[in-house]
């Protein structure tokens, strides 16, 4: 980065960004099983240069991390997702484009694309997808990293959040903040083939304006929540936050069937809460249930009147839609009571009724780092945790399963370990049911990996 740092808490520590783009081959403890091979890559915010403005952490330069497996050793390479605003600002030598408010923007790029690509990394259809919830899917080279570009036949904006079909292979999708004007309140939902080929996108309008981050598909019917972190351009046009905490709004859910029209949309209300990341959803009969982490107030956002937000972690909890009934409440009931976030579970279950979830968890309360790694047994209740060595954080851990037929949840967690007393990263591998025992096998990263969103496992 250029200039000094501004003091902003997403530029400093492990949240700071790196200045090289590197390939090193790792030092491996302990053994990489023979079955993990492939490649691991994880996507996060890393401005190029000093930002414009107030920085947020969701809007730095996208840039991938990935972790390449073959024979027991591993090898890393990052690499920018260089968009058009990262190739446009690069040439400037400084930052030109804004983040959530217009109006910090150097007059030069007005009205220019300002993507960035930063949030999550999807394999899909032969194709490595860098995704943000502003823009297009944009291809990368699954080798190299290279930018291959925008993937036009989206035709807008796509969610970070696809959901893919084990049954299907389709890629199920959606899009917010869809229209001519910015933090509006339509929306698109889609559907991309399993030869990858964008079948359908059709608009719809959202109670109001929200930060749609997530969204929930089952085997036969798809979920949009719409909760109360909503956008204003009128709020942000008056120096107001364009993204805010605003609970009076209500919480709403829009379900229908995913080959129905969007017209037969039936909205299911509950009280004001946020949502990130919910970890699965599925049908039972005419009840649809979906787990979710879910948060009392929406973090890391102000108030509508500027004011600071709440700190708050979200719990697993699960909501219970009843499709046969005349009440559009949905039910909510807790599963576990420990603070985490980026929930996963084996993937072959997406849509479907499953048994085994993890998570990145905090045992010392609200915060964006994570200390532990947590396994919850839904079948049982019970929950297993790993707890780091004091200072380290992991990041979204990723199950793998341990071949194409294993059972459900057998398998491994991979994830990124920020070791913070040395600060470095390590690339950790667990045996999934196994979280007690520590990794059993870190491949060392020679320099720190910053604090990001998502990452997938690409088999080979």
């Amino acid at each position: 980065m250029d200039g000094s740092q501004p003091l902003n808490p997403f530029l400093a520590g492990n949240y700071a960004p790196v200045a090289s783009e590197d390939d090193f081959d790792l030092t491996v403890t302990g053994e990489i099983p023979a079955g993990l091979t492939g490649a691991f890559y994880r996507n996060g915010p890393n401005p190029q240069f000093t930002p414009r403005g107030d920085y947020h952490w969701f809007i730095g330069d996208g840039m991938i991390h990935g972790v390449f497996v073959e024979g027991g050793n591993a090898r890393y390479r990052n690499r920018y997702v260089r968009t058009p605003k990262w190739r446009i600002e690069h040439e400037a030598g400084r930052a030109l484009f804004s983040g959530f408010d217009p109006r910090n923007a150097d007059p030069s790029v007005a009205g220019m694309d300002g993507g960035v690509a930063n949030t999550n990394i999807v394999w899909y259809g032969g194709r490595l997808m860098a995704l943000e919830e502003a823009h297009a899917p944009f291809e990368l080279d699954p080798l190299t990293l290279e930018p291959r570009g925008y993937i036009d036949a989206y035709r807008g904006r796509v969610t970070a959040h696809p959901k893919l079909d084990p049954e299907t292979g389709e890629m199920v999708w959606f899009g917010y903040g869809v229209g001519d004007m910015p933090l509006s309140a339509g929306m698109s939902y889609g559907v991309t083939s399993a030869t990858g080929e964008v079948v359908r996108r059709e608009d719809f309008q959202a109670p109001y304006s929200s930060m749609v981050h997530d969204f929930l598909v089952t085997r036969s019917h798809v979920l949009f929540p719409i909760l109360p972190l909503t956008g204003s351009l009128q709020r942000a046009m008056t120096g107001l936050p364009p993204f805010a905490w605003e609970p009076e709004k209500g919480a709403f859910v829009g379900v229908m069937k995913r080959d129905a029209s969007v017209d037969t949309l039936r909205w299911f209300e509950t009280d004001p809460c946020y949502v990130f990341h919910p970890m699965n959803a599925w049908e039972e009969g005419s009840l649809i249930h979906a787990d979710v982490m879910e948060y009392p107030v929406a973090p890391l956002f102000p108030n509508a009147d500027g004011s600071r937000g709440g700190d708050a972690s979200a719990r697993l909890v699960r909501w219970t839609f009843d499709l046969a009934g005349a009440s559009n409440q949905i039910k909510r009931r807790p599963l576990d009571d420990m603070a985490g976030e980026f929930p996963r579970f084996d993937e072959r279950r997406a849509g479907l009724a499953y048994r085994h979830g993890w998570f990145a968890a905090n045992t010392g309360g609200p915060g964006t780092t994570f200390n532990a790694i947590a396994h919850v047994d839904l079948e049982t209740g019970r929950r297993a945790t790993y707890k780091l060595p004091e200072g380290d954080s992991t990041g979204e851990p990723v199950f793998v399963p341990r071949m194409a037929a294993a059972a459900e949840g057998d398998g491994w967690l991979v994830s990124l370990i920020h070791r913070g007393n040395e600060d470095k990263s390590d690339f950790a591998v667990f045996e999934a049911q196994d979280l007690a025992a520590g990794p059993i096998a870190t491949a060392r990263i020679p320099r720190r990996v910053p604090f990001g969103f998502h990452g997938n496992w690409r088999q080979a």
